[in-house]
Parts: C-alpha cells; sequence; structure tokens
C-alpha cells in the first residue's frame, strides 16, 4: 500500500495575528458546528480516492484548530479513523495557541489518538508578542506547556519567530535559552517575512525591526544553542530530539502522498496536485458536487462498484480523467505535474533537508541520472561549497544552507 498524509484545515481564530496571512478568520456563532460538518462530509466522499493508501500522520492545522470544542475534534478523526487505514504508530499533531486549551480539553485529545502537539509560541518577551499581535503572553504559554505534559503529551512542538518588530539577538537568546530548557522534542524557528497585505507590512514604518545583520546573528545562534541542547537540525528551520523529526512534514519535502481537507487545503497523489476553494459558499459547493457523484460519473464508475479498492484502481491509472474529475467537483488550480516539475521538486524541496537528496532514487524515479539533468548545477555548486556528495546522497553545507534560495531556485529548469 501507499503512504497517505492528511492535513485537516480549520480556518478559526481568537483574533488575526498581525503577520498572518494564512487563510482564517474570526470564529462567530455555530460557523464551527457548521464548518465541522462540512468536513465530515468531504472526508466521507473522497475517501474513495485512497483505497490503496494507508495513513501514516494526520495534521490539524489552521488558523487555531484547538479553539474547537473537543467532542468536535473528536468528530473528525471519528470519521477520518472510518474512511481510512491508519498504521498503528500513526504521527497525529494538533496546533494550538497558549490559552486556548484546558487540562480537560488536553486529557480528550490524547483519548481521541493525537500524541504531538505544536504550540505557538514565537517569542518569550510579552512586548514582542504584542507588536505581533499574539493573543497570549509568556506565563499563558508555560501554563499550556505544563497542562500538556500533565495530560500525557510526551511529543511537543515549539514554534519560535526571529526578525520580530523590536527584537533584539540578547532578547531572542532569552528566548532560546527558555525555550530549551523546558525540553521540547521539538522546536521550529522560522525567520519573520512581512507578507503583502498583511497589517504588519502595510503598517512596517512604525515599527523598527533587526538589520540584516541581527538577523543573521539570530540565525546562526539558533543553530549553536540548539545543536548545544541536543537537538538536531534535520530541515532548514526545524529541529528534533533523536527520532522526534516530524513524520507528517517531511512527507511535503520527500513529494510523498498527502490529501488536505476543509478550506484552502491543498493535497497531492500520485503527481497530480489541486486544492479546495478559498471561499465558505465555494467549499460547500464543491462537497455538494462530490456527494452528487459527479466524480464517479466522470470516472465512468458505476453504482454496482462499491468497493473503495475497486474504485481507486479504475481511477488512479488514468491521471488525465482524475484531474477532469476534482475540476468537476469544483478543485482549484489543477496540475498534473510534468516529469521536469516533479525533478524540480525532488531536487529544491529534498534539499531542504539536511540529509539532502538520493540520487539513487533520482535515476530510479527519473529514468535518469542527477548529472544528466543537472550536472552544470551540481558542479558548479560543488566547487563553490555550497553542496557536497556523502556516497549517494547530495546535500547542503552549512555555507549551502545560508544561500539555499539561491540554491534552490538554479533547480529549476
Amino acid at each position: 500500500m501507499r503512504d497517505l498524509s492528511i492535513y485537516i484545515h480549520i480556518p478559526f481564530c481568537v483574533r488575526k495575528c498581525l503577520y498572518c496571512d494564512f487563510l482564517s478568520g474570526l470564529a462567530r456563532g455555530g460557523e464551527m458546528e457548521s464548518y465541522v460538518n462540512l468536513l465530515l462530509r468531504e472526508i466521507k466522499k473522497q475517501a474513495i480516492f485512497y483505497g490503496d493508501h494507508r495513513v501514516i500522520s494526520i495534521f490539524l492545522g489552521g488558523g487555531t484548530p484547538s479553539l474547537l470544542p473537543a467532542w468536535e475534534t473528536g468528530r473528525i478523526l471519528e470519521r477520518v479513523r472510518e474512511e481510512f487505514l491508519l498504521t498503528e504508530d500513526a504521527e497525529i499533531t494538533i496546533e494550538c495557541n497558549p490559552g486556548t486549551v484546558t487540562a480537560e480539553k488536553l486529557e480528550n485529545y490524547i483519548t481521541y489518538g493525537i500524541n504531538r502537539l505544536s504550540i505557538g509560541l514565537q517569542s518569550t518577551d510579552d512586548g514582542e508578542l504584542a507588536r505581533i499581535g499574539r493573543i497570549h503572553d509568556y506565563g499563558s504559554f508555560l501554563e499550556t506547556y505544563r497542562l500538556a505534559r500533565e495530560a500525557g503529551f510526551r511529543n511537543v512542538n515549539i514554534d519560535l519567530m526571529a526578525g520580530l518588530p523590536g527584537q533584539s539577538l540578547a532578547s531572542y537568546r532569552k528566548t532560546l535559552e527558555r525555550v530549551v530548557a523546558l525540553s521540547p522534542e521539538h522546536i521550529s524557528a522560522y525567520s519573520l517575512i512581512l507578507e503583502e497585505g498583511t497589517p504588519l507590512y502595510v503598517n512596517q514604518k512604525e515599527y523598527t525591526f533587526p538589520d540584516e545583520e541581527e538577523e543573521r546573528e539570530m540565525y546562526e545562534l539558533t543553530g549553536r544553542c540548539l545543536e548545544k541542547a541536543g537537538f538536531h537540525r534535520y530541515e532548514i528551520s526545524n529541529y528534533a530530539r533523536e527520532g522526534r523529526e516530524c513524520r507528517h512534514n517531511k512527507v511535503y519535502w520527500c513529494r510523498g502522498d498527502y490529501a488536505g481537507f476543509g478550506l484552502g487545503a491543498s493535497s497531492m497523489v500520485r503527481n497530480v496536485r489541486w486544492k479546495n476553494p478559498d471561499g465558505q459558499a465555494d467549499y460547500a459547493a464543491c462537497v455538494e458536487k462530490m456527494e452528487a457523484d459527479a466524480l464517479n460519473r466522470v470516472a465512468g464508475i458505476t453504482e454496482t462498484e462499491t468497493d473503495r479498492t475497486a474504485r481507486m484502481k479504475k481511477i488512479c491509472p488514468k491521471g488525465m480523467d482524475f484531474a477532469e474529475m476534482l475540476r468537476q467537483t469544483g478543485r482549484r488550480e489543477v496540475q498534473i505535474l510534468t516529469t521536469q516539475e516533479q525533478m524540480e521538486e525532488f531536487m529544491f524541496l529534498g534539499l531542504r533537508l539536511t540529509e539532502g537528496v538520493d540520487l539513487q532514487d533520482f535515476q530510479r524515479y527519473f529514468g535518469k541520472t542527477a548529472e544528466e539533468v543537472y550536472g552544470e548545477q551540481i558542479s558548479s555548486f560543488e566547487k563553490q561549497g555550497l553542496l557536497k556528495r556523502e556516497g549517494r546522497r547530495l546535500r547542503l553545507t552549512p555555507r549551502g544552507v545560508d544561500v539555499s534560495n539561491v540554491v534552490f531556485s538554479a533547480f529549476l529548469l
């Protein structure tokens, strides 16, 4: 069977952060229950695509998934288990913001089989948190972290950000030291990106940001501090204790199959990529079209073919039919990836991982060696000390990581 990862988008927030351009907004009235009902319908109908898959990870992201009442989260995971085959050790993650969970909710998560918690801290400096519009302070984060451990979570990620308005190297160092002292299993450390259209972008002149040199020092400090504390860097912005790498995110970087459910969620299966509509009304219409069996008519499936695996075998080998089926049910940006696009993604996504890409896998997948396709780029970056071969693997050097975007762009044919 093929491995599959599932992403479930929960678009609700208490308040949208000033830097956020994710598909999210305020929860109003009975919207959460109505949205979950749509999700359950989508999961049930779309599951016929995945009769020959087993689920190795589930990620509930957002937005703030922890805003959902616990029983709604339970309904979602129950539906996934009804419709999909999960491996016994499936990694099941939920994102949460400090202050949005209680001891009872966290205990319910454990009961539902959630075994990984990702907490959006960003900074331990209350002033920095306020300037980016976070709803919590450091104290509420500590309380959330304590409750998570007491509930039984043994795999916790903490999100951090560098380059925040008003942030200094000293304050960032303090954040790193405080977080390391808590001994989480995983730390994601990103640099702030000013996304066009966000309040922080529009009003950036009102803030003082670290300059380029300070951001560079923060970046280097992250690696030194976390390595000293026993974390290994397995991806450009992610650090983990041994054996605690995020299985779900590695699926994206290794170009595995993933199915997205919910508003704006993206999917890629067998080199066909698509996303759900961004608008609530369009998303509801998409689900209704699926239930009207438009996808079955396009694929030529008869009413008697009820076995999910039999349906999957009929759908999947026909990439063009599969893509047309997706379009007719209201999916957006449906794309059958060309061999060239697959090669590009294999390189620039795989090189994000510190282990790099497997050159033998490249040849097995594409029938050509990486040197035949990318010989000039590989040779040039090796001479510059940005790429290094180790056995069958090609990876970024520390210098290459520093200018990774330059390296990645060279692999776009």
